[in-house]
Parts: C-alpha cells; sequence; structure tokens
C-alpha cells in the first residue's frame, strides 16, 4: 500500500472517529487504485450523490461493574444507554452529521481485573462512559490521552488536575467531594471519618475521597473498611470512636434507601453504639451522583424498621435536586412514551435513580461531540473535552448546564428525617455556582443534639490551622527557651542529685533501699515456717519463758526465695521479714526531694501500736515504702478467718492498740487519711499495729498519679471528705474518727462495713455522701457493751466538730472495760481450749474435704481407663486380657495434617489438635461408645468393649461418625481460618482382644486384625468421607434403621487384598449437613492438601521448609 493511501484512510477514519469504518470495502479498492483517482472519486460521491454516502458512526462506550455488583445492575445501564441514544439520534438538534450507538462493557469488580479490561476498549468505542471505579480513572485518563478519546465520569475525583494538559476527560457532574466539602464548610466540620465497604470499587471510593478532601485542607484521619457483618461494623465505629474529634462520617457505600445492606448494618450498629445521638453526622457518598426522590416517596424500608428508622434521624443525605420531575416520575413518564424502549413491567421503585445520571452522562457526551462536529474539528478526545462546556442538557429528570470555564452549574439538596416517618424533606439548597447553602427548613438532629463545630481555619486553604501562630515560630521559640533551661540548671542538677544520692544510699542512716538490699521471697513456701515460728511464740508467752517483746526473726534462707520484685511484696531486710507497699504507676524515674523530706518525717515515728518505716525502696523504675512485715495480716484478714474464734476481751485487745496508734499518730500532728482495717495489721504477738499512715503525703511529694479509688474503697471515708476531693486527699483527724468508728463496727459484728444493709455499694456511698436520710451500719445490742455501741454512734456523728477526740475516745474505752485487764494471752488460752473442742469438727470437715478430693481422682480414673479396669487396678487386682467376639472400630485423622504441621508453629498444630478432639470428645458423649486413644492426629473409638451391646456397636459408631463428619465441616483452624480441615474415616466390624498394657501409666489397648482392618479403611478412604467395610455394611442392613450407603467398589487393603468397600453417607432422619467431599483431580493424592488452599504467607513457609530440607538431604 503506497503512503498516499495511508493518508486516505486516515482521512475516513478521521472524518467518522468510528472504530470500524462502513466504507471500508471502498478502502480496499482504492488499495488498488491510485490514489488520486480514488480521491476524486470519494468526493465525487460526496457532492453530487450525498443522500448515498453513509452517516459516521460514534459508538459509546458504557463502562462497568453491571454484572458483579447487584446494586448496579439495578440501574438497568443498557436499557438507559439504549433509550438516551435514542432519544439523541431523534433530536435534530443533535443528529446532524454523526449517527450515535452504544456498546456496554461490563468490567471485574476487581480494580486489577477492570483495568486489564479496559485497555483492550481501545478499538470498539470512540468514547467512553464511565468507568465507576475511581481507583483505575487516573491511568484510564492516561490511556484516554494516549487513545484521544472522550472519557466522561462521575466517579473520578481525581481527573481535574489534568485539565491544562491536553485533556479528553469531561465531567458530567459537579466533583463530589467539593459539594461534600461545600456542606462540611458551611457547618464546621472539619474532623471527618470514612467507612468503606469491602468491595475494591468502596475501598478506592473512601482513599481517593480521603485524598481530595485532605486536599481541601480537612484532616481526614481515619478510613476504614467495613466488613458486611455486624462485627466488622462494630470494629469500624469502635476504631471512629476511639479517633480524634470526629464529627462526619462518610459512608463510601450503597445507600440502603436502594437496598445497600452494608449501610443498614452500620447504622443498625451504630444505633446499638449510641452513636446516633446527635453526637456523630452520618452522610451517604453514594447518593451525590444521581437524584434520590424525596416529594412525597415514602421508603418502605424505614417504615418498617423503627430500629434502622431511629438510626436514620442521624443521617444527612446530599443529593441531587430533581426540580419539577422525580426520577421515578420520569421513569414512569418513559415507560408511557417510550414503550418499546423501556420494559413496562419494572415498577419504579426498583431502579437505582443511578440510571438518569448514565443517561445524562451519555446526553452529555453526544452534546460535547456534536459541538464539535458542528465546529467543523476533529471528533476526537482533546476536542470533544474542549467543547463540553456552554452547553445545556436536559437530562433525563434534571437539566445539567455548562459555562464558559466548564463549571457545572447543577443544585444539590441537603435531606433529613424526622426520626420518626419514613419521608425524606429538604433542610438546605446548595448551589454549587455560588458555594453556598440556602434555608429551606430546620434540621432534625437527634435528642436536639448536633456535633460541635471545628475553627473555621480547617477551611481556609492559605491558613495552616494552629489558632493563629506560625508554628515554625513556635518551635524555634520552645527550642531556645528549652535550650537556656536546660543549659543553664543542667549542670547544677546534675551535681546536686549526685550528692543527695550519695548521703541517701550510704551510711547509717540510709533510707533509699535497692535490690541488692533486698531479697524477695514467696510467701506460700515459707508459710510453713511462719507457722512454726508463731507456735513458738505463743508456747513461750503460755508458759512465762517470752522475755522480749521483740518479733521473731524469720530465719528463711536466701537460698528458698524464688519471688520477683514483679512478683511478691514481702522480702527479707537485715534477717528480718518486710512488706513493700507499692506506689501506683508503671515507672517512676526518680526521687523528688520532697518525698525524702516527707519519708524523714514519717521515719522518726516509733510506737508499739505504729508499724515502723525502714525505707523506702526505690529501682527498676518501683518506688515503695517498706515497712515491718505482721505476719497474721490485716485486721480485715484477722476478722474474716472465723477459724479464730474472738471473744468480746480479744476484740476489745485490738480496738485498744487502734486508739493507741492512733492517738500516737494524731500527738504527732499526723492524720491519717486512708485508715481502714486493711492497713491496720497484726503481728505474730497479735499486736495490731496501724501502717500506711503519710501515704498520700507522700504521693503528692512524688507526684504520683492516684488511681480512682473503687466504691468499696471508700466505706471508711468520712461524708465531708467524700464531698470534697481536696480533704479527701489530705485527710483530717475527724475523718480518722469515722474510720475508727467503721473499724469498731467490723470488730464487733465480724463482718463486712454496712453489711447489714444488703446494699451494692455504690448505693451506700451515695447515701452516705447526700444525706438525709441518714445512712449508718446498724449494730444490736447483744453484740459488745452498750457504752462501746454508744461511743460508736459518737465517733460516726454526721457533724465533725460533734465527734469525740482521740484522747475522749481513749478515756472513754479503758472506763467501758471498768478496771480489768485485756490481757490477750488470757484470751488466747481461753481459745486454745476451745480449739480442743473443736477439733472433731474440723476433722470431720477435712475428711469430707479428703473424700471431695476422692471422688475427682476417681473421675479422672475413669476418663483414662474403663470403670471396670479403673476400679481392678485400685484394688489391685490383675486385669486379664478379654475377647470380644463383635465390636465396631472407627479410625480418623486430618487430611495434609504433615503439611499442615510444617506451616504452623508447635503451639499452633497443638492448638488444632486440642479444639478438634475437644469437639469430638463433646459427641461421642452422647454416643455408646468408648474412645481408645489419640495418637498424633489420629482418633480411635471403638463400641462394643468393654461393655457389651449386641449389634448396636455398629449402629453406634455410624451414627457418631456422622455428626464428627457434620461438626468438621464447619470447624476452622484458628490461625488459619482459611485452610480448610479434612478428615478420612474408616469404620471395620469384627473381632478383638481387650487388655491393660503396662504398670507405668497403663493403658487399655486394643489387639486383632479387626484393628489393622480399620485402619487400612481410613488410610483407603477419601477426604469427608466415611469408608465401611462389608461387614460394617450387613450389620448396619440387618438393623434396619435407614443408614444410606453408596458402593465404593474394588478397593485393595494392604494385607487383605482387593475386597468391596462402601460409603456411609447418611441416616433416614439426620438432617444434620455434611460437608461435600472435594472433587479429586486425576493424579492427585488423598492424603494432602492443594497448594491453592494455603494462604500465601503460610505457603512460602512451606516451601522454604521444603528447600531448607532438600538441601540438607544434598549436603
Amino acid at each position: 500500500m503506497s503512503i498516499k493511501h495511508y493518508h486516505f484512510h486516515d482521512f475516513l477514519l478521521m472524518l467518522s472517529n468510528h472504530p470500524r469504518w462502513a466504507l471500508c470495502y471502498c478502502l480496499r479498492i482504492c488499495h488498488e487504485w491510485d490514489y488520486k483517482w480514488a480521491h476524486g472519486i470519494f468526493f465525487f460521491f460526496i457532492l453530487f450523490f450525498p443522500c448515498h454516502v453513509q452517516t459516521a458512526t460514534f459508538k459509546v462506550g458504557i463502562i462497568g461493574p453491571w454484572t458483579c455488583d447487584p446494586i448496579l445492575a439495578k440501574a438497568l445501564p443498557e436499557l438507559a444507554a439504549k433509550l438516551a441514544v435514542s432519544h439523541i439520534n431523534k433530536n435534530s438538534s443533535l443528529n446532524q452529521g454523526l449517527w450515535f450507538d452504544y456498546i456496554m462493557f461490563d468490567e471485574d469488580c476487581r480494580t486489577s481485573r477492570a483495568l486489564a479490561e479496559f485497555v483492550n476498549m481501545e478499538n470498539y468505542a470512540s468514547g467512553f462512559v464511565g468507568p465507576v471505579n475511581p481507583g483505575y480513572c487516573t491511568a484510564a485518563g492516561l490511556f484516554g490521552k494516549n487513545w484521544n478519546k472522550a472519557i466522561v465520569s462521575w466517579a473520578c475525583l481525581n481527573l481535574d488536575n489534568e485539565a491544562g494538559s491536553a485533556t479528553t476527560f469531561a465531567r458530567p457532574l459537579p466533583l463530589s467531594s467539593s459539594i461534600l466539602f461545600t456542606v462540611l464548610k458551611f457547618f464546621q466540620w472539619a474532623h471527618v471519618a470514612i467507612v468503606t465497604s469491602m468491595q475494591d470499587l468502596w475501598l478506592e471510593t473512601g482513599q481517593e475521597l480521603a485524598t481530595s478532601l485532605r486536599g481541601f485542607g480537612l484532616p481526614v484521619n481515619v478510613v476504614v473498611a467495613m466488613e458486611t457483618n455486624p462485627r466488622g461494623a462494630h470494629e469500624a465505629l469502635k476504631h471512629i470512636q476511639r479517633a480524634y474529634k470526629v464529627r462526619v462520617i462518610v459512608m463510601c457505600m450503597h445507600s440502603v434507601l436502594i437496598g445497600g445492606e452494608d449501610q443498614k448494618i452500620l447504622l443498625e450498629k451504630a444505633d446499638d453504639l449510641r452513636m446516633t445521638d446527635g453526637s456523630f453526622v452520618f452522610i451517604p457518598y453514594d447518593t451525590l451522583h444521581y437524584s434520590l426522590p424525596y416529594h412525597e416517596v415514602p421508603y418502605r424500608l424505614l417504615a418498617n424498621n423503627s430500629r434502622l428508622r431511629r438510626a436514620y434521624d442521624a443521617v444527612l443525605t446530599i443529593t441531587i435536586d430533581s426540580g419539577k420531575w422525580s426520577f421515578y416520575q420520569a421513569f414512569k413518564k418513559a415507560q408511557k412514551d417510550y414503550k418499546i424502549l423501556v420494559q413496562g413491567d419494572i415498577e419504579p421503585t426498583e431502579v437505582s435513580p443511578l440510571f438518569g445520571t448514565i443517561y445524562n452522562s451519555i446526553y452529555f457526551l453526544a452534546k460535547a461531540v456534536e459541538r464539535t462536529w458542528a465546529e467543523g474539528e476533529w471528533v476526537m478526545g482533546t476536542n470533544i473535552a474542549q467543547h463540553a462546556r456552554s452547553i445545556r442538557v436536559e437530562g433525563f429528570s434534571h437539566s445539567i448546564s455548562v459555562n464558559e470555564d466548564g463549571e457545572l452549574l447543577l443544585d444539590y439538596i441537603l435531606l433529613d428525617t424526622d426520626g420518626k416517618g419514613a419521608l425524606l424533606r429538604p433542610t438546605y439548597s446548595i448551589h454549587v455556582a455560588e458555594g453556598k447553602l440556602r434555608y429551606i427548613d430546620e434540621i432534625h438532629f437527634p435528642h436536639s443534639f448536633s456535633p460541635g463545630a471545628d475553627s473555621d481555619c480547617w477551611f481556609h486553604t492559605d491558613t495552616i490551622c494552629t489558632g493563629g501562630v506560625d508554628p515554625t515560630f513556635m518551635l524555634l521559640v520552645f527550642i531556645l527557651i528549652a535550650g537556656l533551661i536546660l543549659s543553664g540548671a543542667f549542670l547544677a542538677l546534675y551535681l546536686r542529685r549526685r550528692i543527695q544520692q550519695a548521703k541517701l544510699l550510704k551510711g547509717p542512716n540510709k533510707i533509699i533501699l535497692t535490690l541488692e538490699d533486698l531479697a524477695f521471697i514467696n510467701t506460700q513456701t515459707s508459710k510453713k515456717k511462719v507457722l512454726e515460728n508463731s507456735l513458738t511464740c505463743l508456747s513461750r508467752r503460755s508458759t512465762g519463758e517470752l522475755k522480749s517483746n521483740k518479733s521473731p526473726r524469720h530465719s528463711t534462707s536466701r537460698k528458698s526465695t524464688t519471688a520477683t520484685l514483679q512478683t511478691s511484696s514481702v522480702a527479707i531486710f537485715e534477717g528480718d521479714w518486710v512488706w513493700l507497699k507499692k506506689f501506683p504507676g508503671e515507672k517512676h524515674s526518680e526521687i523528688k526531694p520532697a518525698t525524702k523530706t516527707v519519708f524523714c518525717k514519717l521515719r522518726d515515728l516509733r510506737h508499739e501500736n505504729v508499724n515502723l518505716y525502714l525505707g523506702f525502696f526505690h529501682d527498676c523504675g518501683v518506688s515503695a515504702i517498706v515497712s515491718e512485715h505482721c505476719s497474721r495480716g490485716s485486721l480485715e484478714d484477722l476478722i474474716r478467718n472465723l477459724d479464730i474464734k474472738l471473744d468480746w476481751m480479744f476484740k476489745s485487745s485490738l480496738l485498744l492498740d487502734l486508739i493507741k496508734g492512733l492517738k500516737y499518730l494524731h500527738h504527732r500532728e499526723v492524720a491519717h487519711g486512708r485508715l481502714k482495717s486493711r492497713n491496720c495489721v497484726v503481728d505474730g504477738r497479735f499486736v495490731l499495729k496501724v501502717t500506711d499512715y503519710g501515704y498520700s503525703e507522700l504521693l503528692d511529694a512524688q507526684k504520683v498519679a492516684r488511681a480512682e479509688p473503687r466504691p468499696g474503697d471508700l466505706f471508711w471515708m468520712a461524708p465531708e471528705l467524700l464531698r470534697d476531693p481536696v480533704l479527701e486527699h489530705r485527710g483530717t483527724f475527724k475523718g480518722d474518727i469515722y474510720s475508727f468508728s467503721i473499724i469498731m463496727q467490723e470488730v464487733i459484728l465480724r463482718g463486712a462495713p454496712f453489711c447489714m444493709l444488703e446494699l451494692p455499694a455504690e448505693e451506700i456511698i451515695k447515701k452516705v455522701r447526700k444525706p438525709p436520710p441518714l445512712c449508718r451500719p446498724s449494730v444490736s445490742v447483744d453484740q459488745a457493751p452498750i457504752e462501746c455501741i454508744q461511743l460508736m454512734k459518737q465517733c460516726w456523728s454526721e457533724q465533725p466538730d460533734r465527734r469525740l477526740t482521740i484522747d475522749q475516745i481513749f478515756d472513754q474505752f479503758k472506763s467501758i472495760n471498768k478496771g480489768r485487764k485485756t490481757n490477750i494471752i488470757d484470751s488466747m488460752l481461753r481459745m486454745l481450749e476451745q480449739y480442743s473442742s473443736n477439733l472433731e469438727d474440723l476433722i470431720r470437715e477435712r475428711t469430707e474435704e479428703l473424700e471431695v478430693e476422692k471422688q475427682k481422682t476417681d473421675k479422672l480414673l475413669t476418663q483414662m481407663l474403663p470403670p471396670s479396669v479403673a476400679e481392678a487396678l485400685k484394688m489391685g487386682i490383675p486385669v486379664e486380657p478379654e475377647y470380644f467376639d463383635q465390636v465396631t472400630i472407627y479410625f480418623s485423622d486430618i487430611v495434609g495434617f504433615t503439611t499442615i504441621s510444617a506451616m504452623s508453629e508447635p503451639i499452633e498444630v497443638v492448638d488444632l489438635l486440642n479444639d478438634l478432639y475437644t469437639l469430638f470428645d463433646a459427641i461421642i458423649s452422647s454416643h455408646d461408645v468408648y474412645k481408645v486413644e489419640t495418637i498424633g492426629d489420629a482418633y480411635m473409638v471403638a463400641s462394643g468393649l468393654p461393655k457389651r451391646n449386641g449389634n448396636r456397636h455398629a449402629a453406634e459408631i455410624a451414627n457418631m461418625s456422622l455428626d464428627i463428619l457434620s461438626s468438621v465441616g464447619s470447624f476452622k483452624m484458628r490461625h488459619m481460618p482459611e485452610v480448610p480441615v479434612r478428615i478420612r474415616i474408616g469404620l471395620h466390624s469384627g473381632p478383638c482382644v481387650a487388655g491393660v498394657v503396662g504398670h507405668m501409666m497403663p493403658r487399655y489397648c486394643l489387639f486383632g486384625d479387626t484393628v489393622n482392618t480399620a485402619s487400612r479403611m481410613e488410610s483407603t478412604g477419601l477426604p469427608y468421607r466415611i469408608h465401611v467395610n462389608m461387614s460394617t455394611v450387613k450389620i448396619l442392613q440387618a438393623l434396619q434403621e435407614g443408614f444410606k450407603m453408596e458402593v465404593r467398589g474394588k478397593t485393595e487393603l494392604k494385607g487383605k487384598g482387593i475386597e468391596d468397600t462402601y460409603w456411609l453417607t447418611g441416616r433416614v432422619g439426620f438432617d444434620k449437613p455434611i460437608p461435600t467431599p472435594p472433587d479429586l483431580l486425576p493424579g492427585t493424592s488423598n492424603h494432602g492438601i492443594s497448594l491453592a488452599e494455603i494462604p500465601e504467607s503460610r505457603r512460602k513457609k512451606l516451601e522454604k521448609e521444603q528447600s531448607r530440607v532438600q538441601k540438607h538431604k544434598l549436603n
């Protein structure tokens, strides 16, 4: 072909811009003729026979996932294209030189596949409406520019950047993110979160929308994909709740009003989480692309679902204002006027309003093409894009106008519901040209509560939203000030700290203790030693041999300590046990100077009834008060221990010790502030000591954040302290008196504070904090001397000034015993006599506990061996082997277990087998079978032994096998839920011998050819199949219980030859689902799993392991 002929061919193609020129036959003739003759004849026909010249065709390609997305399929895209092309070709103003046609391109829902399909569309269309998926809009724009073909898409968010670079892209609708930004700007909602469906279309839409909104300057920090189930919606919404100041949630998914199931699940779950109470605004994204009918159009989904209707009250819907014709009305009119084109049996409400957008986009493209043709320019993509302005399209249900600057003039409407009805009502009109909203009606926010407004600086692209201060300047000022402070004070602080540390860590008066000074111990391992020391102490005191008041030293050696700082609060310091009261918080980097001052004052407090502070521990980020350890525990532990009998003499001795200790602290101007029975400790001599004094002052000095107290910890706190947080932290003397009165109630009744009220702790604290009525414990007069009860009531008076002082309490309490000595030793001697009388009851209780433990042991033994065998072994009787003439044996194993093990960690394999066999064990408990053993992935069960059941053994095993097979169908591995767990099952009936083997860890084992044959039936079986031998089939058929069999055919069994075998497929009346056996491809094995079923990450691990084994073999 000559060069001239190429020019002529290009001329014809450019003239039509059609992929297949109708006059190709003429071109073939031109291949044989001279170029000049062909050129002359061509123009001769045009000038003198115009009616015989065929009109050029412009074919529009409609691109979208019309099949794989059922909601998009409801837009009837082919019907919309057919209707639009019919109108265009009948419009005399448009049909002046071109004939329009269309072709449908049904793309894949996956972005990568959709792009691959788009690459091959070049030669099939003159221009494109689409793509619908914004994920490959950039690539589609580049291809369109390279092909020089027009691309018209309402979904693309990123092609406007190419407006000045010979683009072939035109937009039939305003930029959706711009409309959304206009609404957000009006209400000053800057912080936006985006929730998308899991489909690629919406995942890409969410990412592109986030990028576009960030381009407007909005802080879009959360873009989360939601799985299509309530759990996925819950996780997505929880993620948004944790985000910072989110006010608007944009839902990139199909609208629930046109059938979007994802949005329905999301809104219902948001209602469950109380996110639809006005704290968030939900905006559907897809309604920006079409005109959603709203005028007197009730939505049945809202009317029939109260939960969704309540949630939709928090939704603001932005959609195209349809004007006088709604989409449903326009579709109804099209059905009436164009019966051939529009199917009459379709209800308008069943059609997605996106139908109108597709129609308008085709009409918009046709208008631009005709404008290009009318200007005498080549009908190519760049020219079409340049002429897509200064045009007006009436559209399907609304008109579209484009001004000279290419700006689309289209009005939108903001719709809302009232939370009660099923109608949408307009609240604001959105004028795109002005970028403003005009008021129509009030928005109904749930509970009249709307999200707060953000700073308006977010909506000005030339301003950084930092409160009006340049962040760079602030950073420089901060660095300068910090540098000056650090450089001026670093050396002085360093030297001062070194000197203080030296004084605190060394010398005879050192206060700071470290891990080198303490040896932590486990109190459980030393419990026996403590008991021996305590009994020795009591014995000495009872015989008059005790000559010193000092507590006996614990002689536990450091070799017996196995505890650490993190696991124990008891340690050995200078040979004595000590207790560590640890400060709350995770890390304490240093000891504040104020802490040292406060602790030095507290350390100097020494009294018999005040627990001595020995030092301040600071190491490994842990700070703690080191005090004497009292082996009897706290007063709360003592009065709760009912094994210890407390008479009034014993109780009054403990209360007097408490009064003495509190009196000493108050005389030293130390208010405890946290006094309760838990921080009153009792040593080995039953002497009560007050501890934890000054703890609040140390926390304040160390600047440690206080943990929020539980209601149960506030029982001892005075009402005035509960009302004043400042006094609560500091403590008062009168508050200690109130705490003492509550401790008195505990000691007298030997019960918890307010135990007689039987009310929750929260309600009790509320009543104490806000009387009337006055809420106090109730103590009967027969529980203690009347004088003691009166003293207690005076101490818990509501008015602090009416409470007694500690000195008054001491004097009155001494007079209560009327001069009698509260000798605790005499009380203990009487207690020893009571212990001897109660010894018989104690032995009886221990015997009952022993019997319970024996029953537990017997139960465990019967789970490991048959009951008859277990009883014989316990009695020492030898268990003789027993012959059973008819039993049925079950074997099963996991298909591909070796491959699964190679892809899994050992602990994951253990978890898999434990989960699976726990499931099996639960199933066999409802059948008359006996679990023999499990070896690796093999599971062995027998029926008919050790308890004979006639011919029922085959039916029991068969029913159990069907139940197990049904349960395995829904079983998932924790670490690889996508990999199916398949099992093979083999059954065989026959005689066998059973007996106990071994003395250490004896096992009940089965022997005989029946066991081997059952194992062969399992190994020659197939996944999800129950392989049954002829012997079992005969028994099942004789039972006539409706078991269903399929003939497998001849099967070679190792050691048995070729036999007829069968598949057990079900039973009459068995309605549980049974998994479908997989199809085995020729040459594949039934002992493994396909590599296609293995996740990619696990597959790489398997291949790596196989490569390592192969290299090892070669070496």
